[in-house]
């Protein structure tokens, strides 16, 4: 079975881990060949990359040769962007991110929008202003506390996104805050992501989750639990879903969906496992089985 067959989307939040060498890629792969390897095995990646720094022209047109088009490359509008004001003003910027992504076609879909956490209700006008003129598929990620209460605020944002068929990502990272390790690693990836409870929405024919998982694999079982059937729901409802998984520095992020899929089939039977590439993985010291 290809990525292609898949009845959702499932990746990482990039492609480019010299790490996953050790059981993902074959151990001589060079940088340049991680974006055709990856898209062997997965049909999506998160567009990190893309809210610190615009890609080149050049680059988007290398991505454009390798990415398969059935891939989906959720790039994030620059913070530039995101971050930059009141979002009426920033329309020429993003029309002109979304001309530099052109070459990408449909495979950028959704792009994302990530509100910084000073994004509160007060500002709902210009979110629908944005989404109203923006002229692309949109997802939208926000952070204020207010959109976390269960209240009239958090009602009147996703009323705005439904009657625009605009997704909410949800993220989800109780299973890197359930972690007390005291690595670098971790508490960077701590203090960096916001702690707020998941909010599953379906808003459209493809919901967007990101999960952020506990740098043990196996920590992640329960908190995974509850995600595998919800996409095994939203796919036996005639969704595709995206759902996007890392660890604290994702060393092994590509381990952890591979994990998420082999509980999905589980609970899809039919559904076929992952590809794998040309090499014998060290599986079970990852505890993948």
């Amino acid at each position: 079975m290809i990525p292609s067959l898949l009845p959702y989307f499932l990746g990482c939040p990039s492609w480019s881990e010299n790490a996953w060498r050790d059981y993902l890629y074959p151990a001589d792969a060079r940088a340049a060949e991680y974006l055709g390897l990856y898209s062997q095995v997965f049909n999506a990646v998160e567009g990190n990359t893309t809210f610190y720094a615009s890609p080149a022209p050049a680059t988007v047109a290398r991505w454009a040769q390798t990415m398969p088009a059935h891939f989906r490359f959720t790039a994030k509008f620059p913070r530039e962007v995101s971050h930059g004001g009141d979002l009426r003003d920033q329309l020429d910027a993003a029309a002109a991110f979304t001309r530099l992504m052109a070459p990408l076609g449909e495979r950028v879909s959704p792009y994302w929008l990530q509100l910084p956490a000073l994004f509160g209700p007060s500002r709902l006008a210009e979110l629908s202003h944005f989404l109203d003129q923006v002229g692309v598929p949109l997802a939208v990620e926000v952070r204020n506390e207010a959109f976390f209460a269960r209240g009239e605020e958090e009602r009147q944002l996703n009323r705005l996104l439904l009657e625009r068929g605009v997704e909410r990502i949800c993220l989800d990272p109780r299973a890197l805050f359930s972690c007390t390790s005291r690595e670098p690693a971790v508490l960077h990836a701590q203090a960096k992501k916001p702690k707020v409870p998941p909010r599953p929405a379906a808003f459209s024919q493809h919901p967007q989750v990101r999960f952020i998982g506990h740098p043990q694999l196996e920590a992640n079982e329960a908190f995974l639990t509850p995600w595998v059937a919800k996409v095994a729901s939203w796919v036996e409802e005639g969704r595709s879903p995206y759902i996007f998984l890392h660890t604290s520095d994702n060393r092994l992020a590509a381990a952890l969906a591979q994990r998420f899929h082999q509980r999905l089939m589980q609970r899809l039977p039919g559904l076929a496992p992952l590809p794998e590439l040309p090499r014998a993985p060290e599986v079970e010291q990852l505890g993948l089985l």
